[in-house]
C-alpha cells in the first residue's frame, strides 16, 4: 500500500510531460502499487478561474481515478471571494485537502490574507499543503522566474494554530538543518520526499525529523514516479517506518477527529 501525496492533474504549463493524461497517469499509479493519490491540478497555477480548476479536477479524479484519486483543491488569497473558493472545495466537493502555490499566486507566508486562510482551513479541517517551489529554478522560462517560498514566517503561524494540519511539498531541497528542526517541532507539519537528495536520503532525513511527520509524494508527472520509489528501497528503512511513510502517516492526517 502507497499513498502518494503529491500528484498533479491536467499539463504543466510550459511543455508536455509523460503521463499528463489523468488515464495513463492513473494506470501508471496502478502498475507501481500506488493506492491511493492526493491530486491537485497544474491549473492552479495560473488560471484565474479557480472554481472551474476545482470542478475539473473533481471531474477528472471521478471519471479516471476509480476511487484512486483524491482531489485536493487549489485555493488563490489574492483572487476575488477567494474564501467562496475555500467554502465550495470543503462543501461542495468534500475535499479534505487544499493546495497552495505562494510564488505563482504572488504572496509571502506573512501576508494577512495567508493568515486568514489558515485560520478558515482549521475551523474546517482542512489540510492545508504549501508547495514550495515546483521545479528547478535553473528550469524556469526566462519570462516566467518563480523564486523559492519563503518558509520562515511558518513555525509562528503554526504556533498559534496547534489545530491545523499542514504538508509542506518540494520543500526537502530547501528546508535543512536547524531550519527544518525548529519547523518540524513547531506545530502540526508534515514533509514529504520527491525532492530529497542524496544516497540514502531518506534514512539520513529521519536522524533530523520523527519518522511520523514525513510522508511518501512523488511530485508525478513532473517527476518519474520512480524516483521517489527508488528514494524508499535504497534506504534502511524497516517494515515499521517504511509503513509510516509509505501509507500510515497519510491516513493519519485525513482521518476524521
Amino acid at each position: 500500500m502507497i499513498t502518494d501525496v503529491n500528484v498533479n492533474l491536467s499539463r504543466w504549463p510550459f511543455r508536455r510531460l509523460p503521463y499528463d493524461e489523468p488515464a495513463q497517469l492513473v494506470r501508471k499509479l496502478r502498475n507501481s502499487e500506488v493506492t491511493s493519490a492526493w491530486a491537485g491540478s497544474f491549473d492552479g497555477l495560473l488560471h484565474k478561474d479557480i472554481a472551474a480548476v476545482n470542478q475539473r479536477l473533481v471531474e477528472d479524479c471521478q471519471t479516471f481515478g476509480d476511487g484512486l484519486l483524491l482531489p485536493v483543491g487549489s485555493v488563490n488569497p489574492t483572487l476575488p471571494a477567494w474564501q467562496d473558493d475555500l467554502r465550495r472545495c470543503h462543501e461542495k466537493h468534500g475535499m479534505k485537502v487544499i493546495r497552495l502555490h505562494p510564488n505563482y499566486h504572488g504572496y509571502s507566508l506573512d501576508d494577512p490574507r495567508f493568515a486568514e486562510l489558515l485560520d478558515l482551513s482549521e475551523e474546517r479541517k482542512l489540510v492545508v499543503q504549501i508547495a514550495l517551489k515546483m521545479e528547478d529554478e535553473r528550469t524556469h522560462h526566462p519570462l516566467m522566474q518563480v523564486k523559492t517560498v519563503d518558509p520562515s514566517p511558518l513555525a509562528d503561524q503554526l504556533k498559534q494554530r496547534p489545530q491545523l494540519k499542514m504538508i509542506l511539498l518540494n520543500s526537502l531541497r530547501t528546508l535543512r538543518g536547524a531550519s527544518l528542526v525548529n519547523l518540524a517541532n513547531a506545530g502540526n507539519v508534515s514533509f514529504e520526499i520527491s525532492m530529497l537528495e542524496g544516497i540514502g536520503g531518506v534514512e539520513k532525513i529521519l536522524e533530523t525529523i520523527p519518522v511520523e511527520k514525513l510522508l511518501f509524494g512523488s511530485h508525478f508527472p513532473f517527476f518519474y514516479l520512480e524516483s521517489s520509489l527508488l528514494k524508499m528501497q535504497e534506504s534502511e528503512l524497516g517494515n515499521f517506518r517504511s509503513k509510516a511513510i509509505l501509507f500510515e502517516n497519510a491516513a493519519r492526517i485525513v482521518a476524521e477527529e
